[in-house]
């Protein structure tokens, strides 16, 4: 710190001439009774919205856990392989590529590219077992 007792005057006197005179105001000074109001009923409807998504919830075993995640179908079976799955490495691989781990492993790895544009091997049913 400065031992210039105008130093904090020169600050803001310099923050004045570069931002404008607003960059200096105390920010009461342009709140209004109507403004309070409006931000009031602002803040009102937010919550409003945030408890309403609170109902949209399920208590299971001690947790709240969203009825979207409850009620979500997952994909088992690949559909390029028609292998069924239980396996939690392949819910990952299933919900980005549309296909198992081994499917990945063996087709998309090193070709993400061609196999988000569509591509799709032939007769992989009869490759994997």
């Amino acid at each position: 710190m400065s031992e210039d007792p105008n130093y904090t005057v020169k600050v803001e006197k310099a923050i004045k001439e570069k931002y404008g005179e607003e960059a200096v105001q105390n920010p009461r000074s342009s709140w209004t009774d109507e403004k309070e109001k409006r931000y009031l009923e602002e803040l009102k409807e937010f919550y409003k919205k945030h408890n309403s998504s609170e109902g949209q919830k399920e208590k299971q075993k001690g947790f709240l856990v969203s009825r979207k995640f409850l009620e979500r179908e997952t994909k088992r079976d690949c559909p390029v392989c028609d292998k069924y799955s239980f396996s939690l490495k392949d819910d990952l691989y299933m919900n980005k590529f549309n296909c198992c781990r081994e499917c990945y492993i063996q087709y998309v790895e090193g070709r993400e590219k061609r196999w988000l544009t569509g591509w799709r091997p032939d007769n992989t049913r009869a490759i994997i077992k």
